[in-house]
């Protein structure tokens, strides 16, 4: 028999009025925004459904706004399809979204991660904010070919692979004249090229000090067992041990997304039937890359 994944948005899946509709129609995901504005002390509820888009926009900002959102969208499901919640098997989320898929498998309360992926962004922020750098997407390319063009490009400055989201779709990171150099050789060779519109160059080591800040905020907080698997982003498995689980937290600001290797994993595990929970629809589409058969249904606005 069939298993039940849910997958949870990352930073980028963030846009104005997202989470009104949801709001609106379910008085626990309203209840979750009041509880964010209580632990945050600003009103989370109002940059997400009003804006502006500058604002919203900011690490610091979209990183909570996203964690709530999607969590208040599981409030949604769980009120309309209480059945699907609780029958749900296993777990992912985008590099942020993978706070939220911890917090859904019971490893931190909603509290605890809302503070910590506060201070997650605000450190990301000030790391980009010290060291002027950016990110591009690798479209039509394999991945030996883009760890080539990646290879050639560091000439330019320092750059990373920072995403493995998709076959066809790899996102590099790094100093800015090297993001452009990619693109360039990119370009030669066939492929596609989107500049992100991101603040900095995220999972490269431009990002400390941001994970020992990160490991801070961490330490603070007691981590349970989760109920149900979760799988990491560093290495696409599922881990049990509540100190790996936080260190692998530490090591994500710094490392590679594995999104394709963690799907293909979570696939293997038997998972046919998905849900992507919070705003945009990213994941399923980069998941129908991966396996176009699997069902994959959003709950949320797009």
């Amino acid at each position: 028999m069939g298993k039940t994944a849910f997958l949870f948005p990352g930073q980028g899946s963030q846009f104005v009025g997202m989470g009104r509709l949801v709001a609106d129609k379910c008085p626990a995901a309203c209840a979750i925004y009041e509880q964010a504005a209580t632990i945050l002390g600003f009103d989370l509820a109002r940059l997400c459904f009003e804006g502006p888009a500058a604002e919203l926009d900011k690490t610091d900002v979209s990183q909570p706004a996203i964690y709530v959102t999607s969590l208040a969208a599981l409030e949604l499901l769980r009120s309309e399809s209480p059945d699907v919640v609780a029958a749900c098997d296993m777990a992912a989320g985008l590099s942020l979204g993978e706070y939220t898929a911890l917090v859904f498998a019971g490893v931190m309360s909603f509290e605890d991660g809302l503070r910590v992926v506060r201070r997650r962004g605000e450190a990301m922020q000030a790391a980009a904010e010290a060291t002027p750098s950016g990110m591009v997407s690798i479209l039509m390319l394999d991945r030996d070919k883009v760890a080539a063009i990646c290879a050639e490009a560091q000439s330019a400055g320092m750059l990373q692979i920072a995403n493995y989201l998709c076959p066809g779709n790899i996102v590099l990171s790094g100093a800015k004249p090297a993001c452009l150099r990619a693109g360039e050789l990119a370009e030669q060779a066939g492929g596609k090229v989107v500049h992100l519109t991101v603040a900095g160059a995220f999972h490269t080591a431009i990002m400390k000090p941001a994970d020992a800040r990160l490991a801070e905020a961490l330490a603070g907080v007691k981590l349970q067992a989760p109920r149900i698997p979760v799988y990491s982003n560093v290495d696409a498995q599922p881990h049990s041990n509540p100190q790996e689980i936080g260190a692998l937290l530490v090591r994500q600001v710094l490392n590679p997304v594995l999104w394709e290797d963690s799907m293909r994993n979570l696939l293997a595990a038997g998972a046919d039937r998905c849900y992507e929970i919070g705003p945009g629809k990213v994941l399923r589409g980069l998941l129908k890359r991966v396996d176009r058969k699997v069902e994959c249904q959003s709950v949320g606005e797009a």
